[in-house]
Parts: C-alpha cells; structure tokens; sequence
C-alpha cells in the first residue's frame, strides 16, 4: 500500500549524498535526480507490465510476446523486454557498464527517449537531459555509483498510484530545496483530498465517463491525485488532460500519463498554447503560479482571438488569465476548484482588469463559493490561499448565492515542518469543511450571502469647492450653436485686467502680451516660447521685471481669511466666491499687422475636484439609482456633478469574519492608570532621596 512504498523516499534521497561529495550545491540536486527517479519509474512499470502479460499470454514465441507489448501502447526498451536485463543487472559489471548503459538508453522507444532527454538534437527542449546528466555526472566520476544506487531501488511490486504517491513526495521536496519560481506551488496531498472531497459530493456514481483537465499541471500530482481519489470512490471510467510547459516536470507528467488508461499530457504555455481549445471538460482543477507576470507572452495574450479573456490583469499577476481559460473550457455542467492567493480577491478598484474579470464570473452565476486555507499549508510560502468553486451548473436553491467558509483554523500542525508547511488538513478538518459545502448554511465559519453583496458601485463625482461662506464662481450663461442656452466653462478675463488683493498687497496684471526678449539668452522670441515657456509654463517670467508668474501661486482659495480678488468687468466690481485664476502662455507668430508674441491668457474657473464615493449596489436599476442619490444626499456636502459610474466586485474575507477585540471597561483601566501614577510617584521619591 503507499505507506510501505514511502520507505523508499530514504532511499531516493540516499543517491544524494554522491552529488554531495562532488560538490554539486543542494539547490541543484533536481536537476541531477530528476532524469534517475523517471528512468527507475519507466523500468518498474515496464517490468511490471511485462510480467502481467506473460501471466497472460506466456513468452513461448518472444517475438510475439513484443508485439503484443508494443501494441499496448506504454513504451518500450528492447533490453528490458527482450532480453530481460534491467537497470540493476547492467550496473553487475563496472566494466561494461559505460557502453551497456548507453546501449540500454538507446533501446528505449522514440517517445520515451524524447522525454528522457537521451537523444540531443536540435531542438531547445532536453527535458529531462538525462545524456546531458549523465555526461556531467560521468566527468565527475560519479556516474557508475549514481545509476548503481539508483538501481537498488525496486518499484515493480507497486501499482500506478502507489508509483504516483511516492513520485508526489519526492517532487515536493525538490520544488522545496530548488527556489523555484515565486508563485510556482506544489499543491499537498492535504489540499488535493480536501479538492477531491469538494469534487466527489458534487457527482454522481453513475458511470458516465468522466474528463478531468489541469491546464497548469506540472508533474501531475495534481490531476493524478484527484483522479486517484475519484477513482476510489466512485467506478467511473476517466480521463486526465493536462498541459505544462516546464521541460521537466511536462516529462514526468507525460511519462506517468503513459501508465494510466486514457491520459493526454500536452508540452506548452496554456495561454497562447490553447492544446485543448476545442475540448469543454466535466472537472477542472488547478494550482496555477501566481504574483508572476506575463510580460513576455503579452502580445500573444492582447491577440487572443479565442475570447477566453473578457478582460487582462495587471502584467504582474496572471493568476485570473489562467481562471478565465478554465472557465472557459469547463463544460456546462462542469465544476471546478482553483487554487489562489488572496490578490485575486480584491485586488484592482472597479471598471480594473482584475474587478472586471470577478465581475465576469460573478454575473454569470459561476461562483458557488471560496474557501480560505489555513496560512503555511504549501511547502514554499506562509501565506493565506483560496480555493475558488467554480460550478457552471448550480442546483436552483444556490444560485445568485455564494458561501464564504474560513477554514483558516482548521488545521492541525506537523510535527515536523516540511519546508514552510507547517499546518495539514486532517481527515476531520476536510470533513468539517464539506459538511459545510454541502449543506450550504451560516454557522460560526462560514456564511452565505447573494451575490449582490460583493457587488459595489464607484460613482465618480466632480466637487466644486466653496469658500466659507459657501459660496463659489459663477459661471455665465451663453447661447451655443444649436441655440440652447448653456453654462460657459471659464470668465476669459484677456485683455481686461485684474486685481488681486492678497497679503503681500496689490498686484495687477493689465499686459497680457510678451514681446520682449533677452537678446544674450534667445535668438528670438519664438525661441524663448520653445525652450522656456512650452516645456515649463510653470515658471514662466512675466516681462522679467513686472509679476512672476508660477501655477502654483496662480490657483488661489477665496475666503475672508486668504485672498480676495475683484475682477473688472464692463466696469463694474463684482465679489466672487471660491474659484482659481488658470493662466496659460502660447506663441503667436507675426502678422501682416502685428509682431510676433506670447500670448498669456488668464481666466476665472470653478475650483473644481474630482473624487468618488463607494456605494452598496442593488441588481435593480432603480433601487440603485436611489441608493446612489441618498448616499450623496447623506454623505457629501459641496456641490457636486455626476461623472460615470463603475461597477465592481470584490471579496474580503477580513471583513465578513472579523471579531472585534473585547476591549477593557473605563473602571479597568483608570484602576490601572492609578496605580501606575502611584508607581511614578514612588519611583521620583526615591531618587529624590537618593539625591
């Protein structure tokens, strides 16, 4: 059973300690160990398959026997089931050993010579390079040793997923010791239970064939796993696809596919790839890499003519590229659980790629529910992670509802820690959080809701600022050209002048034209606009002698206790409320009649602000029309226009099961407070005594 086949782990781990003597650093021991563990894991199974056949059919005629090997479509190695050598055999003599070994890596089919990396050709992909290894290994002098105690290791009395349990461990413990790629996660076998459990209470043993994708896949462990368990749970016949474009562990996929009944393991990046895209799959389960950007297939994405992707995240985090490729790809009535960091949850303000895309989901009623994991469950991170359930076909008393589980202390911890995994799912924690899957009910962790509620609107607004009296510029009303009657944007105040009072007293500007210039610095006016005025109009001198003018000190508040100004107009001084001076500068080429000049235009505007306001939002038009106006009603104060508004959808797990602290009573305290003032008092008599 798996348990016995895990003595073996020691074993495996064993054949590190020549790479140790060799000086091979620890971060590099997958990549020497990698093409061994496969070229064992060939060998068992093809031994085993063999020995199967022959219980069968019998090896009187051994060309036949072949025949009938090779038709089984599981690869094939001429030393192994014609001539009956293993590996172990071939390490008996040292001597031969150096041509034996290349002869029996040889005699491997195409396929598996491919992905074993025997044959170096052209081509960028080695995966796993056992030749190449093999070759560095040999220069070291280590390479007899290495095969010879990788040979020692017997796998042929186990089956598929006995092979597959070990091949779990042992890869969690490279990706471990290897840095891999921030976001690139091992999925435990306590997340892949917990994944399989969600799946299994949601089918049924009715032996209908059964399609199960993973489009992020690596070695497999994932889409194995949860095959494994359906397996045993229910008789259904199935089959796994998966896709993945890491040489190595594509090839352990792909070679352990070749040992199941009906398994298509595709080498690509999934999201320009599309291996599968005509395909829609009835489970799909991933544990895509996240906080990694997609910059270099960026263009393959923004190109995308398969309109998986309603709407892009942002170039650092492709998580949601991934998700909107399974649900897109996942059948009508198919169900699908992925695994997340909490980014997804919330990040990006609404009308974002990241809230449009939750939006996406959300409106189309896919979301069944989130779970929030316990922190330190992967093998390579602490953080929070999020199982999203997907269901494309949810049974009428669940739809437009979401459940929210916080499983975050369901856990039990390790005895020993496993790389930063210290907390596991046990049996009765999994249990626990399906019960509450399954009945879709509020208890103390976990809460239903519409999902309306994680819906919001940002209704953008344009404030007009008032002085203290309330009061601010008014525009005058002008007639356009369809002849209605509207408000003008700005008072154009060029040529009349203006006066402004302020605290360093009264400066008026009544020349609006510069067409002077310093004939040492510019060779013309023109070229004083371009370098001085067009590239800096902030710190444009006006006539040098006269007022210098910044925009900064051109945007001024209008109240009793700042600045006033009084604008001359028809003659007639009128006091404005709050407003701001805009002044700009423009080169005006000379005339027949007149020289040329800058230009300075000055006008009076609204001190105008944009801002936005986040508002619950109802499914009902109307309704939220009316939420919007009572919200602005309440809340805001100034006057105000109406700008678009975005709708967005975020969850915030924080929020919805945050437990405020009891906080200690007034008489607590003060009992506390004095004490301490009794203490002080005591403390500065001594040393006032000690003085």
């Amino acid at each position: 059973m798996s348990i016995n086949i895990l003595k073996y782990e020691s074993d495996v781990w064993r054949t590190a300690d020549l790479l140790i003597g060799a000086g091979i650093k620890q971060s590099d021991f997958p990549k020497y160990m990698m093409p061994y563990f496969a070229l064992l894991m060939v060998e068992s199974r093809l031994i085993r398959e063999a020995n199967r056949l022959e219980e069968e059919i019998g090896k009187d005629s051994i060309d036949d026997f072949v025949e009938e090997f090779q038709l089984a479509g599981l690869g094939y190695n001429d030393y192994i089931i014609r001539k009956g050598k293993s590996l172990k055999d071939i390490c008996k003599n040292d001597k031969a050993f150096d041509s034996d070994f290349h002869l029996y890596l040889k005699s491997f089919d195409p396929e598996t010579k491919y992905l074993l990396g025997v044959d170096k050709g052209t081509e960028d992909e080695k995966f796993l390079d056992i030749s190449g290894i093999s070759g560095q290994l040999k220069k070291k002098r280590i390479l007899f040793e290495t095969v010879q105690a990788w040979s020692e290791i017997d796998l042929t009395p186990f089956n598929n997923s006995e092979i597959t349990t070990l091949e779990e461990h042992i890869k969690r413990k490279w990706a471990d010791i290897s840095a891999e790629t921030a976001g690139e996660q091992y999925t435990p076998d306590d997340i892949i239970s917990l994944i399989s459990e969600l799946i299994a209470s949601k089918i049924e043993d009715n032996g209908k064939f059964l399609t199960i994708y993973d489009p992020t896949c690596g070695g497999g462990n994932l889409l194995f796993g949860v095959e494994d368990k359906i397996k045993e749970k229910f008789k259904r016949p199935t089959k796994t696809f998966g896709e993945d474009w890491s040489d190595s562990l594509y090839a352990l996929a792909k070679i352990e596919s070749r040992f199941r009944a009906d398994s298509e393991i595709k080498y690509g990046n999934t999201l320009t790839n599309i291996s599968f895209i005509e395909k829609r799959f009835d489970i799909v389960v991933a544990n895509p890499p996240y906080g990694v950007d997609w910059k270099g297939y960026q263009k393959d994405i923004q190109n995308d003519t398969t309109e998986r992707f309603v709407a892009l995240p942002s170039i650092s985090d492709g998580q949601f590229l991934f998700t909107q490729h399974i649900l897109y790809q996942l059948a009508n009535d198919g169900f699908s659980v992925v695994v997340h960091n909490g980014s997804t949850l919330f990040s990006g303000d609404a009308g974002s790629g990241e809230s449009t895309i939750r939006k996406h989901f959300f409106d189309n009623d896919w979301v069944e529910g989130i779970i929030q994991m316990p922190t330190d469950e992967f093998f390579n991170t602490g953080i929070y992670t999020y199982l999203w359930i997907f269901n494309k076909n949810k049974p009428v008393e669940r739809r437009d509802k979401v459940i929210l589980i916080n499983a975050s202390e369901l856990y039990e911890g390790l005895k020993k820690s496993k790389g930063k995994k210290r907390k596991q799912m046990n049996l009765d924690n999994r249990t626990e959080i399906v019960k509450a899957f399954t009945n879709f009910k509020d208890n103390e962790f976990c809460k239903v809701f519409d999902k309306w509620h994680f819906y919001y609107n940002r209704q953008n607004i344009m404030l007009t600022n008032v002085d203290i009296k309330g009061k601010f510029i008014e525009m005058p009303m002008k007639e356009n050209n369809a002849g209605d009657v509207v408000q003008e944007k700005s008072i154009k105040l060029n040529p009349v002048k203006i006066t402004v009072y302020d605290d360093s007293g009264i400066n008026t500007i009544d020349n609006f034209e510069i067409t002077d210039f310093d004939k040492t610095q510019y060779t013309s006016l023109e070229a004083r606009c371009i370098e001085e005025v067009k590239p800096n109009i902030t710190a444009l001198d006006y006539k040098e002698q006269q007022l210098k003018v910044v925009t900064e000190k051109a945007i001024y508040w209008y109240d009793e206790y700042k600045k006033t100004i009084i604008e001359e107009i028809a003659g007639k001084q009128t006091e404005l409320g709050c407003g701001k001076i805009v002044i700009k500068a423009a080169y005006k080429k000379p005339t027949k009649t007149k020289g040329a000049c800058i230009a300075i235009t000055v006008e009076l505007t609204k001190d105008l602000q944009k801002d936005y306001e986040i508002i619950p939002y109802s499914p009902n038009e109307t309704e939220n029309q009316q939420w919007i106006a009572d919200f602005m009603a309440k809340y805001v104060t100034k006057p105000f226009t109406y700008l678009d508004n975005a709708i967005g959808v975020e969850i915030n797990f924080n929020k919805t099961f945050f437990i405020p602290e009891n906080l200690r009573g007034i008489t607590e305290i003060s009992k506390d407070l004095f004490a301490l003032e009794n203490e002080l008092s005591t403390l500065e008599k001594e040393l006032s005594d000690e003085n």
